[in-house]
């Protein structure tokens, strides 16, 4: 059993506790928090997740080589500069992510906000979360569904900068024959998530 799937049965810890600093409040009252983030711990390592008041917007394994900074300077860049480590606004996603690591929830309902991406690759990440929890899909179907049925290489690439994994599951989408193919947050944290779902799907 590997680290992963051990955090994965014990549990998962929930985010320090304490009230936001009164500039968080100040800024929200103002209109001016247009991007709230927070990191919070999981099963699969640290997770930084940003929402916006149309829905969450990013989320990023931090333990999987995204940089912190980085992510917040994209976001800035991408999104808005007006970026401010807020968890109030980041409390419905983490409640979510929380009750899927302990099995209590298999379908996401917080709103998505989809900025971050375009084009086919938007349209590959849309057919992307409709795969049902506990099944899977292959890159060629997820190309035919977003449109372009030979640009299963370009939905691989759409895949692997998918903005919002987990929620967005590109963990289902495997190679043609079952492979596993590739996964931004490492392989081992797609065949812990791939595990985690059947087993709930398989209970009578």
């Amino acid at each position: 059993m590997s680290s992963l799937e051990r955090k994965l049965r014990g549990g998962v810890p929930g985010p320090g506790g304490g009230s936001p600093p009164p500039i968080d409040a100040a800024a929200a009252a103002a209109g001016l928090l247009d991007v709230a983030y927070a990191t919070l711990d999981s099963p699969l390592g640290r997770l930084l997740v940003a929402v916006t008041p149309r829905g969450l917007v990013r989320l990023a394994y931090l333990d999987a080589g995204e940089d912190e900074d980085a992510v917040l300077v994209d976001l800035a860049a991408r999104v808005s500069p007006r970026v401010l480590a807020s968890a109030p606004p980041v409390d419905a996603a983490r409640r979510e992510l929380d009750e899927y690591f302990e099995r209590r929830r298999t379908e996401f309902e917080i709103p998505i906000d989809w900025r971050l991406t375009h084009g086919f690759g938007r349209r590959v990440l849309r057919a992307t979360e409709r795969i049902p929890y506990g099944g899977v899909s292959s890159y060629k179907l997820i190309a035919s569904e977003a449109g372009s049925p030979r640009g299963f290489r370009a939905a691989g690439n759409a895949l692997g900068a998918n903005p919002i994994p987990i929620v967005v599951p590109c963990h289902r989408v495997l190679l043609t024959g079952g492979k596993l193919g590739g996964y931004g947050g490492g392989l081992e944290r797609k065949r812990v998530l791939l595990a985690l779902e059947r087993q709930l799907s398989e209970r009578p």
